[in-house]
């Protein structure tokens, strides 16, 4: 979705250079995370900084990537880029578009008015957003773009000139009253000429963090969560109707001074403040992080970061803990690969390592997931378990249901989490959820996970990112440990994430089933596969070449593909024609090879091409049958299968590696993947930014 990016520093002194630079490399990270309209040509790219006087500030835009809006900004003539700062407010945005078309108008920051009194950056969608503007309008403001977020800034605006001359009115009472006023998610940076130096975020529902650099240590690891006291919120709860205005006659909110950002002797020390939607805008700057919660507003302040609340009474801790960022900076850049999207890839045989590092004892064939323990009799007393995600997450949790139900005998149950809440299914105490989401960000899985947390279900968490909203919210649940991704398509639809995801959940079902003796040898063969796993990948990732071919030779102009396969296979079908539908945009559609004969098979001709999926295992018969159905009908499919298969000779193959029944969809996928990389760079696709997608879907 979008990105955003803040930096402000205090006390410590830059120049105007160091900050631009510093906002355009923080998007730069954030490119990943979507691009607009239907090219690379449409993303807005967008950075607003102070000015050389306390009133000024200065916005700058640019349609295409960063380095398009680093050559505008460099070519300013007018900007002193010497000019230095003791304390500097800056933000910036890259926009994937919900409301209004993909333009330089429609573009964040959003000002408040021709003057920039207040500019915001928003990630999300502002569901009362008509609303607000009907009123807007009628107050006076004038519009400048079709977008929900300028609202805000507006609102901003009108709330302060309700409040001038009343002198208690400050920047965090302000955005309360705000944010009161808002519906829907997002997360979202303000800052305003009337408050200088200063700098206020907040969010609901989509994700926000601040890193915290200081050269020297902080003297604790959390921050204080701050409550005012009833009259001093009156501002932010005022009764009443929309955009009602506020009393000027409540005394401002009592802040204590932030514990974590003074020196020894009391005083504010040198500091930097990073804030942004993702971790990877960060971790090259500092790696001491702080997440914010639903509804936390942060306000930063001569040095100092204060964290306010809507509400005293809801549930969540007073406290905010600083963690430290395991990632590393050599993992969010390409190295000696071409894309992002090859990159992980390959990067798959380190990323199942490290997935299974520390979980598996292949010696005494245990493995054991910590996050979990607590909870495992819990989960294996339950009517029934129901996996919940979007996307390749979802195709993870169908190539695992029936290991799943083999080795726990507990009914599975799938669902999309978008249709799970349109139907709202019936969830009961009994039931355990799991939720599965590369970023745990998931904007239709979250509100899936709340649900069924409102419902009284145990809900288990499956996810890639520390910190995030799904790994934080569930009672238990398990890291996949894959390692941040870059490529857009290979997040959304993730490369590393779905054979980690994979694995973790058939590592998920051996432990609960470490109770059932009769599968002691079915336990056994899987963990053993299990270490044969990232060899069998590299042989499988050596296919590169032949592939590269196949895609130059016989894919490569046409129009539509089907991928046929049952059982494990199925999963990968449906992966595969998803990979290769959003990187190369041709149409792919993968098909159940059970359900052959009612309906797909009517598209079979020899023009149409066709993979199929056919490995040794209990159901090899019956996918045989489908390639006699296909092949009767002039088709020529490429079939995936396993080495040494001497009965395919007559076929074109691409042999896999075999493996334990319940894996092979791991390898399977792969030369799936890499058809749908080479597919897209040779219809000229830039496989890292398809169109219209984003890396981490923060809405609805």
């Amino acid at each position: 979705m979008c990105g955003i990016f803040a930096y402000l520093n205090y006390l410590v002194e830059q120049d105007r250079r160091f900050i631009v630079d510093k906002l355009l490399t923080g998007l730069s990270r954030l490119e990943y995370r979507g691009y607009d309209s239907a090219g690379e040509s449409c993303n807005i790219f967008r950075i607003a900084i102070d000015g050389d006087s306390e009133n000024e500030q200065l916005i700058f835009k640019q349609v295409g990537k960063v380095n398009v809006l680093r050559t505008r900004v460099n070519s300013e003539k007018s900007l002193d880029f010497t000019k230095t700062f003791m304390s500097h407010v800056s933000i910036a945005h890259t926009r994937w578009a919900t409301h209004g078309q993909p333009s330089e108008r429609n573009s964040h920051p959003h000002r408040s008015d021709t003057k920039n009194e207040f500019l915001v950056v928003h990630n999300g969608i502002i569901t009362n957003y008509k609303e607000l503007r009907t009123v807007l309008e009628k107050k006076g403001y004038v519009f400048e773009s079709d977008t929900d977020t300028e609202c805000i800034a507006k609102l901003a605006k009108y709330l302060y000139d309700s409040q001038k001359g009343g002198g208690t009115l400050t920047f965090t009472s302000l955005i309360k009253a705000v944010v009161k006023e808002l519906e829907g998610a997002f997360a979202m940076i303000l800052k305003s000429i009337h408050f200088p130096g200063e700098m206020v975020a907040t969010r609901r529902g989509s994700p926000l963090l601040i890193g915290v650099k200081t050269a020297k240590k902080l003297k604790v690891d959390f921050v204080d969560v701050e409550f005012g006291g009833a009259e001093s919120e009156k501002l932010a709860e005022e009764e009443g109707g929309l955009l009602t205005p506020v009393d000027p006659a409540h005394p401002r909110i009592k802040r204590s001074q932030s514990r974590a950002f003074l020196t020894e002797d009391g005083l504010p020390q040198p500091i930097e403040y990073f804030l942004a939607s993702d971790p990877s805008a960060i971790v090259e700057h500092t790696k001491s992080v702080l997440y914010l919660e639903d509804d936390d507003i942060a306000h930063i302040a001569l040095g100092e970061l204060h964290i306010h609340r809507l509400r005293r009474d809801d549930g969540i801790s007073s406290i905010r803990s600083i963690q430290t960022l395991e990632m590393e900076i050599a993992e969010i850049m390409k190295g000696s690969f071409d894309h992002f999207m090859q990159k992980e890839i390959y990067e798959q045989p380190e990323s199942v390592v490290n997935t299974m590092r520390g979980r598996v004892n292949f010696d005494t064939h245990e493995v054991t997931l910590g996050g979990l323990k607590a909870y495992l009799a819990t989960i294996r007393r339950c009517r029934r378990i129901v996996f919940t995600a979007c996307g390749t997450s979802y195709h993870s949790c169908l190539a695992t249901r029936a290991i799943f139900e083999e080795l726990t005998e507990i009914p599975v149950s799938i669902e999309l989490a978008s249709d799970f809440l349109d139907r709202r299914t019936p969830i009961f105490r009994d039931d355990v959820c799991i939720f599965v989401s590369q970023s745990g960000e998931t904007a239709d899985t979250i509100l899936a996970l709340k649900y069924c947390l409102e419902r009284g279900a145990l809900c288990v968490g499956v996810t890639n990112t520390v910190g995030s909203s799904i790994s934080r919210e569930t009672h238990c649940g398990v890291h996949i440990n894959a390692g941040p991704e870059i490529g857009v398509a290979s997040t959304k639809a993730p490369y590393n994430a779905y054979t980690s995801q994979y694995l973790a959940l058939v590592m998920m079902a051996l432990q609960l089933s470490e109770d059932r003796i009769s599968l002691t040898q079915r336990r056994h063969d899987i963990i053993d596969s299990l270490g044969e796993l990232p060899r069998l990948i590299k042989e499988t990732l050596s296919l590169d070449q032949d592939l590269h071919e196949l895609a130059r030779t016989t894919l490569h102009k046409e129009k539509s593909l089907l991928i046929m396969g049952r059982g494990y296979q199925n999963a990968t079908c449906l992966e595969g024609a998803l990979k290769i539908k959003e990187v190369s945009y041709m149409h792919s559609e993968g098909i159940l090879a059970g359900e052959l004969k009612h309906g797909p098979l009517a598209l079979i001709d020899e023009n149409m091409p066709v993979i199929l999926i056919m490995t040794k295992d209990s159901l090899y018969p019956k996918v045989q049958s489908a390639l006699q159905q296909v092949s009767a009908r002039k088709g020529k499919p490429i079939i995936i299968c396993n080495q040494g298969d001497t009965g395919l000779k007559d076929n074109q193959t691409i042999p896999v590696p075999a493996i334990v029944d319940c894996l092979q969809g791991i390898l399977t996928i792969i030369p799936l993947q890499l058809l749908s990389y080479h597919l897209a760079v040779m219809n000229g696709v830039d496989v890292d930014f398809p169109r219209n997608l984003a890396k981490s879907v923060t809405v609805e």
